[in-house]
């Protein structure tokens, strides 16, 4: 009898731990050829999502996946250990924006407090006023939860556009607010999304702006992001009458395709034009000019000034000339000047030449001269400031991985500097050209971190198997032995060039604080070594980013930082191709994988509403369509084979990466797997991706992944107990 209860106990525990393998999600079919080629989708009707059957299993799933996620103790200690840091630090600020007449205007959260409110001052040391709380808005509606997600004052600082959204949509509501009597205008201008499209660019009288305006208003239709336009909104007039001004309708002689944003680019009230640029994937863009008041007098006079062969990015204009970042016949870039009268961006003036091993990054024009930041292997910042002909190197307060700039433009010689890296929290100063001093200027307290004194960088470089070197960032407690028992969590991502440049992340601190080792692995297809370096993983050569990841994850074990079943990998967004395909490829390397909101299904990303062909691919030619084939790691799922515990997420109101693809991929690994090990799925119904959400509710999104991975990894503190 003692046995029979003792089967019937474990079949519980074992129901209760792996139970969604008797919930699998209902299967049809569909096959379909490209170019020869037979493709079975074995779950193409999850991707109606207005199919109740659909949404039901994504519910049961998700509060699956909660039940297992409550069994683990410390499932909450980074949500609590962030909400603590934030008590001690008191309040946080976001999204500054310092006009000509130096009005300070910024979101700014206290420690008690779920969102931010904006706030202004005049001055660095002004009397701060708060001017708006989002809670206020539509407050007479029920069961809504609003924040800002991006604020633009005028040029005077007289009025303030604020974009409000919630539940993690990207989509939002602009109104405008009188600053001095905190009138609210009763125009709304809906369903924009200035946060992610280049935000919104006041006239030069403040009587209005431009902003991009989409085409339809359902985001989920696969024609949402096409066919875009900029308009210019005067403020008083009826918002739903917007005048357009760059777009295909508006000027169909300059051929803008239905997959290009057209944009007007930042500007300073003494330019004497607008520079418009078509926006799409690809790395270097169109761009064309027109005189200010030509716009605005109705005209459609653009002129064409670049060419995406010329390679130019950052352009600005200052005193007839166009200021840029050169990529033309080089893999790293340089700074340099054209002649706006006679724009030859090939033959462009040098001001400073492409540096050995370091890459121009960003650059600010000052009275005082031009600033410019660079990075070695995405890792290691400097700062430089060119005036007169002259490259001046100027040492900063502390060695620092990343820099940011602000300035107020070219006629005026504020600057400032913030310094971040792996182990070091962020930090402001003011520069001061004249005594080449650095003076602090913290928007928030410094605070100390005791706990995390003895938490040291490491940068390495790993030789991949086609004999490329690899950055590699590890962040873990001085004291720990490399015995091969770690818990190593490697992040990666791997698209569109962009670097993953060193922050102060609490979060991979406290990893390291409870005996773990964090891991970046900089793969190819991001931008940490220039151009060479994005296109080493890009559609055809994608493959080097999860190869890359494998190969960093195999130096690490064999270095004996840690061992196969003590690897967790972790992508989010484009990295879910990354670690997705790293997983399918070598199911044998990692004891965990998780992928947050992730690309996993890019053979049918093109029928999403932010497709994206020119990163990745299209299925409309052959060659690309063998290309997205290739890393699509739902495809790559097989029958029995015992894959790693896998943490899979999504948000319903994701407008970048669909929530099926995330959805179909777990369906696929749920019924293919041979191995006991979970796979859990949670879908965020209050969410998009990731970004737009109250703070707690990011937190603990955060929490549930790092309890998740140290769970897997065997950390003790993080073993289920079973009632």
């Amino acid at each position: 009898m003692r046995k029979i209860i003792f089967i019937i106990i474990c079949q519980l525990i074992i129901f209760k731990v792996f139970g969604q393998k008797t919930n699998l999600a209902a299967s049809q079919s569909i096959a379909e050829n490209y170019f020869g080629v037979e493709i079975v989708d074995e779950y193409r009707n999850l991707e109606d999502l207005k199919n109740p059957q659909t949404i039901d299993w994504m519910k049961s799933q998700t509060n699956y996946s909660n039940s297992v996620l409550n069994k683990i103790p410390l499932r909450d200690y980074y949500m609590q250990k962030r909400m603590e840091f934030d008590k001690r630090q008191g309040y946080s600020i976001s999204n500054l924006k310092i006009t000509d007449n130096d009005k300070y205007f910024y979101l700014k959260r206290n420690a008690n407090e779920k969102i931010a409110k904006l706030y202004h001052k005049h001055g660095f040391f002004g009397k701060e006023e708060l001017l708006y709380d989002p809670t206020n808005y539509r407050s007479s509606e029920q069961n809504h939860s609003f924040i800002i997600n991006y604020i633009s004052p005028s040029w005077n600082g007289n009025k303030i556009a604020i974009s409000i959204t919630e539940k993690g949509k990207e989509l939002s509501d602009i109104i405008i607010m009188d600053v001095k009597t905190s009138y609210i205008h009763p125009e709304v201008i809906k369903n924009v999304a200035p946060a992610t499209l280049d935000g919104v660019k006041w006239l030069d009288d403040n009587s209005g702006f431009f902003f991009v305006s989409f085409s339809t208003i359902d985001s989920s239709s696969p024609d949402f992001y096409k066919n875009t336009k900029t308009v210019l909104y005067k403020i008083g007039d009826n918002p739903d009458v917007k005048l357009d001004v760059f777009s295909s309708q508006n000027n169909p002689e300059l051929n803008i395709t239905e997959d290009q944003f057209p944009m007007i680019l930042d500007f300073d009230l003494n330019d004497e034009y607008y520079l418009g640029m078509l926006v799409d994937l690809g790395f270097y863009r169109k761009t064309f000019i027109i005189k200010k008041k030509d716009l605005l007098a109705g005209k459609k006079n653009w002129k064409l000034l670049s060419e995406p062969d010329d390679k130019v990015k950052n352009l600005e204009l200052v005193k007839g000339n166009g200021i840029f970042l050169s990529s033309y016949n080089t893999y790293f870039n340089k700074l340099c000047k054209v002649d706006l009268n006679k724009p030859d961006f090939k033959n462009a003036i040098v001001l400073v030449p492409e540096k050995k091993h370091e890459i121009i990054k960003s650059f600010r024009i000052t009275k005082d001269g031009i600033y410019y930041t660079t990075t070695k292997n995405g890792i290691e910042a400097k700062l430089y400031l060119y005036s007169h002909g002259k490259d001046n190197y100027i040492k900063l307060p502390y060695p620092s991985g990343n820099i940011d700039l602000e300035s107020k433009g070219e006629n005026y010689s504020d600057i400032w500097i913030t310094c971040s890296g792996w182990a070091n929290d962020r930090q402001r100063f003011k520069y001061d050209p004249k005594n080449k001093s650095f003076k602090p200027e913290n928007l928030v307290p410094l605070i100390e971190y005791p706990e995390f004194r003895d938490i040291i960088a490491k940068e390495l470089i790993v030789k991949a198997r086609d004999g490329e070197e690899i950055p590699l960032s590890l962040i873990y407690n001085k004291n720990i032995k490399m015995n091969g028992k770690n818990p190593l969590l490697v992040e990666s991502y791997g698209s569109y060039g962009v670097s993953y440049n060193p922050y102060f992340a609490k979060s991979y601190l406290l990893w390291a604080n409870q005996g773990g080792i964090m891991a970046i692995a900089h793969v190819r297809g991001g931008g940490e070594k220039g151009e060479k370096w994005r296109l080493g993983g890009y559609k055809e050569t994608k493959p080097n980013s999860w190869k890359d990841l494998i190969d960093c994850t195999e130096y690490l074990i064999k270095e004996n930082y840690t061992s196969k079943d003590k690897v967790a990998i972790w992508g989010g967004s484009a990295g879910g191709i990354t670690v997705g395909r790293a997983m399918t490829e070598r199911p044998d390397l990692f004891k965990a994988v998780i992928a947050e909101v992730g690309v996993m299904n890019p053979l049918r990303d093109e029928v999403t509403p932010n497709a994206q062909p020119k990163e990745f691919g299209t299925v409309k030619d052959p060659k690309e369509f063998k290309i997205l084939l290739e890393m699509d790691s739902y495809h790559h799922i097989k029958k029995g084979v015992k894959y790693p515990a896998t943490y899979i997420t999504g948000g319903i109101n994701d407008d970048r990466v669909i929530v099926w693809e995330p959805v179909k991929f777990a369906a696929k690994l749920m019924a293919n797997n041979s191995s006991s090990d979970p796979i859990l799925l949670k879908i965020d119904f209050d969410g998009g991706h990731g970004a737009n959400i109250p703070t707690n509710q990011f937190y603990s999104n955060l929490s549930d992944i790092f309890a998740f991975a140290f769970w897997q990894l065997g950390h003790p503190d993080y073993q289920p107990k079973e009632n």
